[in-house]
């Protein structure tokens, strides 16, 4: 029943219950109906209290799951990312993409513009001015991870034996053109198992721009190129204000 129908149900109760003791109950008797008054009241109040706070402590309690997830898939989205600039592709090899962190090199190059001449043709020879791109040393991608967990990064945070799940793919951004995709995700159903089902129901509906939309807390895409997640921007500010 929800807090509605409990708030109508106690007031129709205490209506009846206050006619009865009028008409019908003898005046030495009255303070039994008084006191089930006050124990209706003291439910009622208990109800209604706990039918406001109980979502409050679901949201509260759904961010410190989701936090913890996003910060994973943070740094899922990372891994791959540096592993798309070295190979130019993503991977679903979650050993490999560990040890990928742990022992690959990331060029660095510099561009320059050169100045070369051009024969137009009929004596006339331009300047044209082209861009050319060194590399000029490495550096270890370890470097961008330091500090962050990513050798358990594949591990959902609260939940025993359970991995993100991930799949890579291509989408066709023009005609012709293939461009590699990646996807990382876990079900919001199992980090919130436990709570209150009809609250999880309402999550894994929820669509609002301040929410993690869908049924899954996820990063990057298989249908467009993103490495993007889909929780809202208060999931990184949560992260700036610790740093």
């Amino acid at each position: 029943m929800g807090l509605l129908g409990i708030i109508l149900a106690a007031v129709l109760v205490a209506v009846l219950l206050a006619i009865a003791v009028v008409k019908y109950l003898p005046l030495k008797l009255r303070w039994i109906a008084s006191s089930l008054l006050l124990i209706s009241t003291i439910f009622l109040v208990f109800k209604i209290y706990n039918g406001i706070m109980e979502p409050i402590n679901f949201n509260k309690k759904k961010i410190i799951k989701y936090s913890k997830v996003v910060e994973r898939l943070k740094i899922i989205r990372d891994a791959e990312v540096k592993h798309f600039e070295v190979t130019g592709k993503y991977t679903n090899d979650k050993a490999g993409l560990i040890q990928f962190i742990d022992s690959a090199q990331l060029a660095l190059t510099e561009t320059k513009d050169t100045i070369i001449k051009v024969n137009k043709g009929g004596g006339i020879i331009d300047d044209v001015t082209k861009k050319r791109k060194d590399t000029i040393g490495y550096e270890p991608v370890l470097k961008y991870f330091e500090g962050r967990d990513f050798k358990n990064m594949f591990i959902v945070p609260g939940i025993e034996g359970k991995e993100f799940d991930i799949e890579i793919g291509t989408v066709e951004k023009v005609q012709g053109l293939l461009v590699p995709t990646f996807y990382a995700k876990t079900e919001k159903r199992d980090l919130l198992k436990g709570m209150n089902e009809s609250l999880i129901k309402q999550e894994l509906e929820a669509n609002a721009t301040d929410q993690i939309k869908g049924e899954y807390v996820s990063v990057g895409s298989l249908d467009e190129v993103s490495t993007g997640g889909n929780w809202p921007p208060s999931y990184d500010k949560q992260q700036r204000d610790k740093n």
